[in-house]
């Protein structure tokens, strides 16, 4: 930990929540700063064990000591206490934590700069520091309170209400979202459910909430994938098209939707898919003849060249 009692580390004025889901579990941190590339910084997350923000004068080690004293089984107001005690820069800090019990703690140093504060809710906690009204943290609980839905969608109700309760005093800069799973399985990037920055935007929670749509496609298209491999195809189908609704313009779902029919025997309705990809750009057309060489399609020249046919 630093040893220094003046100013020190990056100047993350910030806005942020930790959370754990109660009915998934899962864990999450998000966080909106004007400052550049905010969640290389703040956000730390691990499958089974916590979330940590860390942030004011930012020292990124409450992110992994966090973690690892709750990985060892301190709670996350044990590991915080314990953190802040060691730390000579506990007055310009502030860091929040939830750990596998669902329960939060939290520090907001007094030398901060205001406005500055914390919350703690039920396996919560929001805090801000260098905020444009004292009012950004209580909209910020209400907010995640009131939210439907997951619990990306929850912590983006939160930085939302932040913003509109004026946010950081200097503007907006960078936002990031981590959310990971409620237990470990030894695959950590496996266990990285959602895993979106902004680092620089003049808009940063529509880019997230636009990321977090597009992460979200990657999911259904997984679902999908596994619809198809045990021959559910009623729900591959219903999987893939709400990727490719997220998705907008872009057609990345809807080839890959077409050629999981194919496998499954549908190419009648797999062609005007292809049609309509190959119709935006005609290197889909091309993609699709090589996919036969590392057995993503069926070897057959006849449909590989009814496939190529509707690009035309």
């Amino acid at each position: 930990m630093s040893t220094a009692s003046r100013p020190s580390g990056p100047l993350v004025a910030t806005y942020s929540i930790v959370a754990r889901d109660p009915p998934t579990r899962q864990f999450g941190v998000a966080v909106q700063s004007h400052y550049f590339s905010t969640g290389s910084v703040v956000t730390w997350a691990e499958a089974g064990v916590g979330a940590v923000a860390t942030q004011s004068f930012a020292d990124p080690s409450y992110g992994k000591l966090g973690l690892d004293l709750m990985r060892a089984g301190r709670s996350a107001a044990d590991a915080l206490a314990g953190l802040v005690a060691a730390d000579l820069g506990r007055d310009l800090r502030q860091v929040a934590m939830v750990d596998a019990n669902g329960v939060a703690a939290a520090h907001t140093g007094t030398r901060c700069i205001p406005e500055a504060g914390h919350l703690i809710g039920e396996g919560f906690s929001v805090q801000a520091n260098m905020m444009h009204r004292s009012s950004v943290w209580p909209a910020m609980a209400a907010a995640y309170r009131a939210a439907r839905g997951d619990l990306a969608d929850r912590l983006m109700a939160a930085l939302e209400a932040a913003q509109g309760e004026g946010g950081d005093i200097r503007g907006m800069q960078s936002a990031a979202m981590l959310i990971v799973d409620a237990a470990s399985s030894g695959r950590p990037w496996a266990e990285r459910l959602i895993d979106i920055r902004v680092d620089d935007s003049p808009e940063p929670l529509s880019e997230l909430r636009r990321l977090l749509g597009i992460r979200r496609a990657y999911l259904h298209e997984g679902a999908g994938q596994a619809a198809f491999r045990r021959n559910d195809l009623e729900a591959g189908n219903r999987e893939y098209r709400r990727a490719e609704e997220l998705m907008g313009d872009n057609p990345e779902m809807r080839f890959w939707h077409a050629v999981a029919l194919v496998n499954a025997g549908q190419v009648e309705s797999a062609i005007p898919l292809f049609r309509d990809v190959f119709a935006r750009d005609t290197r889909w057309s091309e993609l699709a003849e090589r996919l036969p060489k590392i057995g993503m399609l069926p070897p057959d020249p006849a449909l590989i060249a009814k496939i190529r046919a509707a690009s035309s």
